[in-house]
C-alpha cells in the first residue's frame, strides 16, 4: 500500500486549503483514512478520520471548520481546511489503513506529509 498526498500550502487567517491522498495498492482493500498534524516541537495529534463506512470523526479543535470526504471515483480522500487560524499551522499526515473482507488491518501506509501555514 501506497499513499500519494498532495496540498497544503499557506493561507491567511479565515482562509481554506485543501489537503489529498490517494491510496494505491491490493485491489482488495476497503480504506479508512486518518489525518494527523504536527505543530513545531508539539506531539502528533488527531485531525480527523473517515472508515469504509463513511463514519468521520474530527478533533474538537477543527470540529465545524474541517471536512474529511472520499471520492470513490477517484479513488482519493480529502481534508477540506476551512476558516484556518494560526494554531492550524502544521505538518499535515494522512494514513490509510488497508482492511480486507473480514474487516481486518492488512497493511497501512503513511503520506509524506504537507505543510499548512496560516499567517498573515
Amino acid at each position: 500500500v501506497q499513499v500519494e498526498e498532495s496540498g497544503g500550502g499557506s493561507a491567511q487567517p479565515g482562509g481554506s486549503l485543501r489537503d489529498s491522498c490517494a491510496p494505491s495498492g491490493d485491489s482488495y482493500c476497503n480504506y479508512d483514512m486518518t489525518w494527523y498534524r504536527q505543530a513545531p516541537g508539539r506531539e502528533r495529534e488527531f485531525v480527523s478520520s473517515i472508515d469504509r463506512y463513511e463514519i468521520k470523526k474530527y478533533a474538537d479543535a477543527v470540529k465545524g471548520r474541517f471536512t474529511i470526504s472520499r471520492d470513490k471515483s477517484k479513488k482519493t480522500f480529502y481534508l477540506q481546511m476551512n476558516r484556518l487560524n494560526e494554531e492550524d499551522t502544521a505538518m499535515y499526515y494522512c494514513k490509510a489503513d488497508c482492511r480486507d473482507g473480514t474487516g481486518r488491518i492488512r497493511a497501512n501506509a503513511w503520506g509524506r506529509g504537507t505543510s499548512v501555514t496560516v499567517s498573515s
